[in-house]
């Protein structure tokens, strides 16, 4: 096909949608069904609504092809293990019992029995459930939900693709189950999967597909030559068979590296590749291999993971040089529109000038069908989209909001000074030991306490003026009266006053900091039923005043215990926003730094002991492939201590991460220089204190012991297990004892329960040791 044919044949398409509703229907109902309130049938109609209306706005703003099976009640990987019969021993007589319980319960757990383990997915904020597999693994096909969510879409005349984890992502993402050598390698399961996976595939040809795409991200990570022959091979023999719709390929979030000629020539009609930022060396690279000739390009030129306007031009200089290299070129997002809020348009409280910018999921839909229809019928057909988008880009790139010269002189003058402690860690840790007096196995907890109804209904009280400030202070500081007391009651060590008046970990900074922008609907996913407003990094940042002191003080007045002052870190508070694309994020990070900096300074001027500085995105933001992880580690810990390092020495720095793989980061998790990390290591059966001492890790760590993410309550003799496990790797004098992440999504019965397991733990092993 001639390039003038491919463009013509140009489609619009998306990889996936937010799933949550306007009104985060799905949230509610999946919650209500938790409680008892909302049954089984009216949770599947509230589904089914959903997807319905995803589908109708995506046909109506003009996509040709409509995503089906990316909708989940909880996570899309946990939804690929269900439909290849991955479930593992422990939840099969739940499944067997009821699915959809079953299936929550290998979300959540339940009291008898532990969920699965929860992780990133890739460099994103959003978590899936790691599969579990041995080699006694034996898969069985269900295509129940992939079949009746596509016959779905046909009902309603539309066009539809089903959309599936490839096989060679879903058993690069699993791990060993619990009891399996930790050496088994689960890709060895592959020709196991493959007839499943063929199956499904046959079964979606029945019902009508003309195209099924399987995703395959993992391939844009560093693979070895092994796991590129197994995805030779596994694509080799989905392309064979003969009972099964066409094959698109898709990848995300970086370039594809050796892995796309291995997917180039395999028998597949299609490949679908990221073609924003870093991942745009694709398009070099596919030109290198002498592009796709009789198959298929979707081309993700819009970028997916953020929220700033499409430079239209940009984008449609990549599609022009995309022409030619395929048979057909389509448009997409660069990867599923589930990493962006709903619809910007639903924003009130944005300045008209500034939400000109943002493209949430149905801006960037539209975006997409723009950019199809240029290169269809020719750029003269968009030409007043083209000026609208032109004037947006100048708008934000003049204005005032976007450049603070106090700060960029503030942070040019940075020293490498400024980020290291006046004294080495050996000599710290005795003048912190000295001014606490913690005792053995210290215990405490992350930072937050559970956010009740009462909570957020001040919150809301205050924002609609049925209360007034003081009215909403007084309860602020009743709650940290009772956290204190019950703290004190329980025998924890080391105290927090609970955050009852933070919103979110990274909203409630964003909202005091200048360049920042906070929305009011615009809800990501982050796992499960727990959806955030991540703000948005709009300009150069700064503090004009102090952010947690005074409530730090005040639940430090109430107790002679050490209370934490609580802080995120700055990469965190990068990660968990939409961050500008207009200057490098080492430089962001380091304006942040130097906010928080003042903010830990002060809290140390007002008396406080302990400061915590939240990390939990460092593994996070690691960038996928290796060779760019230097440069990225370099800035990020240099960042964190740029924030760390004005205390004195007997002031006590701890950090904390959760729900990553840390083994990837323990070098860097040691240049951080905080006294105390606590990691989260419940679910992964203290898997990362193992790494930490491998590693040879100096200071103080807290692996958790209790899973925050699951309704059930551990007893004292599980708390107490997991703690000697942890003791088999970290010596007493450097271990703590906490929970695996903050309790703001736990109820109190629960919290009251699971922190007297922990404290009662603590006791026995320290009475242990102590007769040891």
């Amino acid at each position: 096909m001639t390039a003038k044919s491919a463009a013509a044949a140009a489609r619009a398409t998306v990889y996936g949608y937010p799933r949550q509703g306007q009104g985060r229907e799905l949230k509610k109902a999946v919650e209500g069904y938790w409680k008892g309130s909302v049954d089984a049938d009216a949770l599947r109609a509230t589904a089914a609504e959903l997807r319905r209306t995803n589908w109708r706005q995506l046909a109506e703003a003009g996509i040709h092809e409509v995503p089906t099976g990316d909708f989940s009640y909880y996570d899309h990987v946990l939804d690929t293990s269900v439909m290849v019969g991955a479930i593992p021993a422990r939840h099969r007589a739940a499944v067997g019992l009821d699915p959809l319980d079953g299936y929550f319960a290998m979300a959540r757990g339940t009291q008898g029995v532990a969920p699965l383990e929860m992780t990133k997915w890739f460099d994103t904020n959003y978590h899936y459930l790691v599969p579990e597999l041995g080699p006694d693994t034996v898969f069985a096909a269900d295509s129940g939900k992939q079949v009746g969510e596509f016959r779905e879409a046909l009902a309603l005349g539309l066009t539809a693709r089903p959309v599936l984890v490839g096989p060679i992502t879903y058993l690069l993402l699993a791990k060993p189950a619990p009891g399996v050598a930790p050496d088994f390698d689960p890709l060895t399961l592959l020709d196991r999967l493959l007839p499943v996976y063929a199956e499904v595939l046959a079964d979606l040809r029945a019902a009508g597909a003309e195209w099924a795409q399987l995703d395959e991200p993992a391939l844009v990570q560093d693979r070895t030559p092994a796991e590129l022959n197994a995805a030779e091979r596994a694509y080799r023999e989905l392309g064979a068979l003969a009972d099964r719709p066409k094959l698109l390929v898709a990848s995300y979030f970086d370039r594809l590296g050796d892995a796309l000629p291995v997917l180039a020539k395999a028998p597949v009609e299609g490949l679908a590749l990221d073609f924003t930022e870093a991942a745009a060396a694709n398009l070099d690279a596919l030109a290198a291999v002498g592009g796709l000739p009789g198959k298929r390009l979707v081309a993700g030129v819009v970028d997916g993971r953020n929220i700033w306007r499409n430079d239209l031009t940009k984008s449609l200089a990549v599609l022009g040089t995309s022409l030619g290299l395929a048979d057909r070129v389509d448009v997409a997002a660069s990867c599923s529109l589930l990493h962006v809020p709903l619809d910007a348009a639903a924003e009130r409280d944005i300045e008209p000038q500034i939400l000109r910018w943002l493209a949430f999921a149905r801006q960037k839909t539209r975006e997409v069908v723009t950019l199809a229809k240029a290169l269809a019928q020719g750029t003269d057909s968009i030409s007043a989209q083209l000026a609208a988008n032109r004037a947006d880009l100048a708008s934000r790139a003049g204005s005032p909001i976007t450049r603070d010269p106090a700060v960029r002189a503030r942070t040019a003058a940075v020293t490498e000074a400024d980020a290291r402690r006046s004294q080495p860690y050996g000599e710290r840790t005795t003048a912190q030991r000295a001014r606490l007096g913690l005792p053995l196995l210290p215990t405490t907890t992350i930072g937050s306490f559970p956010q009740t109804a009462e909570l957020r209904t001040a919150r809301a009280d205050l924002r609609k003026n049925r209360i007034d400030t003081d009215g909403y202070e007084e309860r602020i500081r009743a709650e940290i009266g009772e956290v204190i007391s019950f703290q004190e009651k329980t025998g924890l060590d080391v105290l927090v006053h609970g955050e009852p008046e933070r919103n979110d970990m990274v909203q409630y900074f964003a909202e005091q900091l200048t360049g920042y922008l906070a929305t009011q609907h615009g809800w990501v996913q982050s796992y499960g039923t727990r959806y955030v407003r991540p703000p948005i990094l709009a300009g150069d940042i700064s503090r004009p005043e102090p952010m947690t002191v005074r409530w730090t003080a005040y639940a430090q007045s109430l107790t002679s215990r050490p209370v934490k002052g609580m802080l995120t870190g700055p990469v965190t508070m990068l990660a968990w926003s939409f961050v500008r694309d207009d200057q490098p994020l080492g430089d962001t990070a380091r304006q942040v730094a130097l906010a928080l900096r003042d903010e830990v300074d002060d809290l140390e001027a007002a008396g406080t002991s302990v400061v915590q500085v939240d990390e939990p995105a460092l593994r996070e933001t690691l960038p996928l492939r290796a060779a760019d992880r230097e440069a990225y580690l370099s800035w990020a810990t240099e960042a964190f201590r740029l924030t760390t390092s004005g205390v004195r020495p007997d002031t006590q720095i701890h950090t904390h991460m959760c729900y990553a793989e840390f083994g990837d980061i323990v070098q860097a998790i040691d240049d951080l220089d905080a006294d105390v990390i606590s990691l989260e290591a419940a679910r992964s059966h203290m898997q990362v204190a193992g790494e930490l001492a491998g590693h040879g890790y100096p200071r103080e760590a807290g692996p958790g012991v209790y899973d925050i993410h699951s309704p059930r309550v551990p007893d004292a003799d599980e708390a107490a297990a997991l703690l000697r496990k942890g003791l088999e790797a970290i010596p007493p004098e450097r271990l703590w004892v906490n929970p695996d992440c903050g309790l703001k999504t736990r109820g109190w019965p629960e919290t009251r329960a699971s922190l007297e397991s922990l404290v009662a733990a603590a006791r026995t092993v320290r009475e242990e040791l102590a007769g040891s």
